[in-house]
């Protein structure tokens, strides 16, 4: 195990930064996002995410796959801050922390990187507004062998904590794009791809349709959905059946239903 010294003052500068991490104003200025977790962190890991340090509490870690994990990453050169316990609960986000966080480098990527060659089909999310919907949709498309996710016109961040948490590491797998939605119309347009829109006023139901390549699944904002200019953009819109009093799915929920769909008509 690291011999780096057990780090006890909250304000020490690294538990300052992680701290602030927690506010997306300092990791969109800063460019760092946390990963916690020893799954997450061991995803990021063998994705080689470009990770600038490590923050572990030996008292609290309880696998052995952790513990080794540090110890590769210190005799590397990396840094790898020892906490005492309740200094690294108080930088958690779970109840019952299981020991390890890295702070790491977000990618960088494109719609300029992204082709029918190496993004043959993918998700694209309108103003996403949970957190954690983004991040169990980069789960989904990992699942399913999709290859990307781009986000329109703003929302949530994908690199919050819940997103990193409930992606399961896919965010480090899979290129994440912004974009402004006339861009992306644009860049879609010329690529040739085929747009499939999700809609309560889908003119098709999507067990009926299918899905040529190079594909986008284009999803709505939680509270709007598409707005029409964005609907009449779409090859084809389509709507999920519902048979009870509910009125819709959970917007994560819908895109694993579409893309297993279009998974098993490829």
């Amino acid at each position: 195990m690291s011999k780096s010294p057990t780090l006890t003052n909250p304000r020490n500068p690294h538990i300052k930064q992680v701290r602030a991490l927690r506010l997306r104003r300092t990791r969109d200025e800063t460019g760092l996002f946390i990963v916690e977790g020893i799954g997450p962190v061991g995803q990021a890991v063998e994705a080689g995410a470009a990770i600038e340090y490590f923050c572990y509490a030996p008292a609290l870690l309880e696998s052995q796959f952790a513990d080794d994990l540090i110890e590769a990453q210190s005799r590397r050169g990396l840094h790898c801050y020892a906490l005492a316990p309740e200094v690294f609960r108080s930088l958690a986000e779970k109840e019952n922390p299981q020991g390890i966080l890295a702070v790491a480098r977000r990618p960088k990527a494109s719609l300029a990187d992204l082709r029918p060659d190496n993004f043959a089909w993918g998700v694209a999310m309108v103003s996403p507004q949970d957190p954690g919907n983004i991040g169990t949709v980069a789960r989904t498309i990992d699942a399913v062998g999709a290859h990307g996710l781009i986000l329109l016109e703003g929302g949530a961040d994908p690199f919050h904590p819940n997103s990193v948490r409930a992606s399961m590491g896919a965010l480090f797998w899979l290129p994440v794009v912004s974009a402004a939605f006339a861009e992306f119309l644009d860049w879609a347009k010329r690529q040739g791809y085929y747009l499939c829109g999700t809609s309560a006023r889908g003119a098709a139901d999507y067990r009926a349709v299918d899905y040529k390549r190079p594909a986008i699944l284009l999803l709505g904002s939680e509270q709007k959905g598409l707005l029409p200019e964005q609907a009449a953009a779409c090859d084809t819109l389509v709507r999920l059946p519902m048979k009870g009093r509910a009125s819709s799915l959970n917007l994560a929920v819908a895109a694993g239903v579409m893309l297993y769909d279009m998974l098993s008509k490829s």
